[in-house]
């Protein structure tokens, strides 16, 4: 697979356009930084319109505060699937700081089809043009790598790695561990890694929290994370939702936005919204 080595470069117009030095004057009244305004205005911008409706629930400007996430640094978006945080993340990041994208190693998947398989391992080179698509920064100021082919010159250079509701996915695919010790290693010394996880009951059984219906006991994955050299520095409930029940057949994906169930108790499964969450924080251990 090719190694696409591609980053964010000099700013664009985007943050000026949406209005950023006027909202940065308002709140600077109300001592608010500078970041923070442009942080606003990013998740405020048009190009989020279709993205807004969610941010009651996954909350983003307080959740990247919890993760004391930046302009100037560089942040590494695990599995950014359809870019709901990379349309955040990404034009923040563009002036100051870089924009890194990081998928799952390809060789280390078990494919139903050899489609799926060549999207897969296309992903690198694909994602860039996507991602530029959704805002406008160009594509080849955008870096996109495998876990186990981020180049050495980026490892032990990464302040932030963010994983949003994703860790499901690594265990059920046996990947876990590895996947957090690639992300280990391309973090600096002072680097945190932020997570947000489907959270399980604490007393829930192991088939409603084993991963495969989305949802994980949050002393579990703080575990598999020490395990992978890693210690908790905070927990937060940024993005708790105590009206999730937890127990459908069909798992998180029960609830919004994907509401597998279609029709059936359409209403009830929005009216308790998207799923309860656990936010995390963690930093290396030495």
């Amino acid at each position: 697979m090719t190694k696409k080595l591609l980053f964010a470069g000099v700013a664009t117009a985007l943050l000026a356009a949406a209005g950023a030095p006027a909202l940065a004057e308002d709140d600077a009244k109300a001592g608010v930084t500078q970041s923070d305004a442009n942080l606003t205005a990013v998740i405020n911008h048009d190009r989020r319109k279709d993205d807004n409706a969610r941010d009651v629930y996954r909350n983003p400007a307080e959740t990247l505060a919890f993760f004391q996430v930046k302009p100037t640094h560089t942040v590494a978006e695990y599995g950014p699937g359809g870019g709901w945080y990379t349309r955040i993340l990404l034009p923040y990041l563009s002036a100051n700081g870089k924009y890194v994208a990081v998928n799952g190693n390809s060789d280390s998947i078990n494919f139903s089809s050899r489609a799926r398989e060549g999207r897969s391992k296309s992903w690198p080179e694909r994602f860039p043009d996507a991602a530029s698509g959704w805002t406008g920064i160009p594509a080849d100021q955008i870096a996109a790598f495998e876990s186990d082919e981020v180049p050495d010159e980026m490892k032990g250079k990464i302040d932030r790695v963010v994983i949003f509701r994703s860790l499901h996915g690594m265990l059920n695919g046996t990947r876990a561990d590895s996947e957090l010790r690639a992300l280990r290693d391309i973090l600096a010394d002072d680097g945190m890694i932020g997570v947000v996880q489907h959270r399980a009951n604490a007393d829930a059984s192991y088939a409603m929290s084993n991963g495969t219906k989305g949802y994980l006991k949050q002393d579990s994955v703080i575990a598999l994370f020490e395990l992978n050299g890693f210690e908790l520095v905070d927990s937060s409930e940024i993005n708790a939702n105590p009206k999730d029940t937890k127990d459908y057949e069909k798992g998180v994906w029960t609830l919004p936005p994907v509401l597998t169930n279609k029709d059936q108790d359409r209403a009830k499964y929005q009216a308790i919204g998207e799923s309860d969450r656990m936010t995390l924080l963690f930093k290396k251990r030495s």
